[in-house]
């Protein structure tokens, strides 16, 4: 019998309870983004290991009273204490925004699991299961988390995300260190708390566009500059960027280039989702050329791209094989898609995979196609 977690809506119990903590604690999040930009988060999960006890005791902390985000950060920022989570990418968002803070050091289960070789992107359920042989009930998933009371079905849900981690990172730090990755690891998961510090947007938001690959240069920059005030757009007015500028009215702003406010609006008529508040500043950012534009690489679409591309997944697949590390772990194609675009191993590519894939990736790089000509 599992016991009760303790439900926490009051900053002086919160800190009373983190006290206890010791090396390592468990933590996950609640969060709705359904609605705004930035994940509005309602509840955040802390499992304490409590000394000879056969259960960690855990605690449901309401993160919509005031003053629970600053009891909770002094504990996300003690670099003494260990926060096991798993998948933990949107939820270091979501902790940093409320309490201004990212937890570290931090051990990601689903990293762990993928460097074990036990499986790629592994859900929580799934890999409870694999690891544990227990099954976890996830028919709350898509709760309204916002809501209160929470039913008691949410709390115990919310609860078993964090009760069985520390199980969890037991056997996966006994897999990693078996397998010598504890560097490869500790590598991953620190890139991933200083991606969260850092909250850089994505610099060439325009590759991700299946629509710029029928867009001639001048609407490929086009696209470019809109993608990346409609980022900025987004954040500022905490609402989602489909909210602020539809990606297919982006595209096809970008094609048709509108010259004049007259223009503009006889497009915005035919879209019921155009930003009409917002025309000045659509128009503005469509033709403002951007300092870098020049710079960014064109999407890859031919048929001489492709064989590439190819040739670097067949070699990466290849030493994935022999280090028997799961698809998409060593290289996912967007990686390598950098690589193609001449940028010198960057991000989630430098490191231990640069050490790993170089000596095989080098040769395909300097014998591949001809680099692209810029925008």
């Amino acid at each position: 019998m599992s016991s009760s977690p303790h439900w926490v809506a009051d900053p002086a119990v919160l800190r009373t309870h983190l006290a206890a903590a010791n090396a390592r604690v468990a933590v996950d999040t609640e969060f709705i983004r359904e609605r705004t930009y930035w994940p509005q988060l309602s509840l955040v999960q802390v499992a304490i290991e409590v000394p000879g006890a056969p259960e960690p005791d855990i605690v449901l902390a309401d993160m919509l009273v005031e003053g629970m985000a600053g009891a909770l950060a002094p504990l996300l920022e003690d670099r003494a204490v260990i926060k096991i989570m798993h998948s933990a990418s949107e939820d270091l968002v979501a902790l940093r925004q409320a309490c201004g803070v990212v937890p570290d050091p931090l051990f990601d289960t689903q990293i762990a699991a993928a460097l074990a070789g036990v499986g790629a992107g592994l859900g929580y359920q799934r890999m409870v299961q694999e690891l544990l042989g227990i099954a976890v009930d996830k028919g709350e998933t898509r709760s309204d988390w916002l809501k209160r009371p929470l039913s008691a079905s949410q709390l115990a849900y919310a609860a078993d995300d964090v009760r069985h981690l520390f199980a969890v990172h037991d056997a996966l730090d006994a897999k990693l260190r078996t397998l010598g990755r504890m560097d490869w690891f500790s590598e991953d998961c620190a890139r991933m708390v200083e991606a969260a510090r850092r909250d850089e947007s994505e610099r060439w938001p325009h590759l991700s566009q299946r629509a710029a690959q029928f867009l001639d240069v001048d609407g490929q920059r086009r696209l470019l500059r809109l993608l990346r005030w409609r980022e900025q757009q987004a954040r500022r007015s905490d609402r989602p960027r489909s909210w602020v500028l539809d990606s297919d009215l982006a595209a096809l702003l970008a094609r048709e280039a509108p010259g004049d406010a007259a223009a503009l609006d006889r497009l915005f008529a035919a879209h019921p989702k155009a930003p009409r508040k917002l025309a000045g500043a659509v128009l503005a950012a469509l033709h403002t050329p951007l300092d870098d534009e020049a710079d960014a690489p064109a999407p890859r679409t031919t048929e001489r791209d492709r064989k590439a591309l190819r040739r670097l997944q067949d070699a990466v697949a290849a030493r994935s094989g022999e280090l028997g590390l799961p698809d998409g772990v060593l290289a996912s194609r967007r990686w390598l898609e950098t690589l193609l675009d001449g940028e010198d191993w960057p991000g989630m590519l430098s490191g231990w995979r640069r050490s790993e894939l170089e000596p095989v990736l080098a040769p395909l790089l300097a014998v591949g196609s001809e680099a692209e000509a810029p925008l």
